[in-house]
């Protein structure tokens, strides 16, 4: 049976075991050998990470062709109309081609949403507000990417959903084993 970890990634914290510029890694959270993530999330994102030790599991579950949907929780500079909500699941061009959204809708603050250091820069505090946007891709810096160019650049993007994967129960830095359910 393979292995499968949900884990919270913290802001700040690189989604591979090592790194030889001495910034946050996995090995600060997780001591379990054989497991290698699942995709991946920027150093500046936080949410769900899975790690897994079987090698097809782990192409299941990030590699573009399968379409396996990422939900994430984005707080964003203002607040975006829905014409800019539909244009980013109709498409917004970006340097590497058509970038597509399954979803963008408004949403409220997270539930339970843990602090982070630094916070958001006071400037922002008053005109912002929080957007659920699902995806079934995974480009590189692709939410930010994004938001960026409807006129919303991102303060803070937090991955809640792969697949049938939640971060419900998990705080930052947490991780617990799961059972493999994988959608066909």
């Amino acid at each position: 049976m393979p292995k499968l970890i949900r884990f919270f990634k913290p802001f700040r914290v690189l989604s591979q075991f090592t790194d030889p510029d001495g910034r946050a890694t996995l090995a600060s959270f997780i001591d379990v050998p054989g497991v290698y993530t699942a995709g991946r999330l920027d150093y500046d994102s936080e949410g769900l990470l899975l790690l897994t030790d079987d090698g097809a599991l782990q192409a299941r579950i990030a590699h573009p062709k399968h379409k396996l949907e990422k939900t994430y929780a984005v707080q964003v500079e203002g607040t975006p109309t829905q014409a800019t909500l539909d244009r980013l699941v109709h498409g917004v061009v970006l340097r590497d081609g058509l970038s597509r959204a399954v979803s963008a809708t408004p949403s409220a603050e997270p539930t339970n949403l843990p602090s982070r250091n630094p916070p958001i820069p006071p400037r922002h505090r008053d005109s912002n507000s929080w957007i659920s946007v699902v995806l079934n891709t995974g480009r590189n810096r692709q939410v930010r990417r994004m938001l960026a160019a409807v006129g919303h650049p991102v303060l803070r993007l937090m991955r809640t959903r792969i697949g049938p994967w939640t971060l419900d129960d998990l705080a930052p830095g947490e991780w617990k084993e799961e059972a493999v359910h994988l959608p066909r």
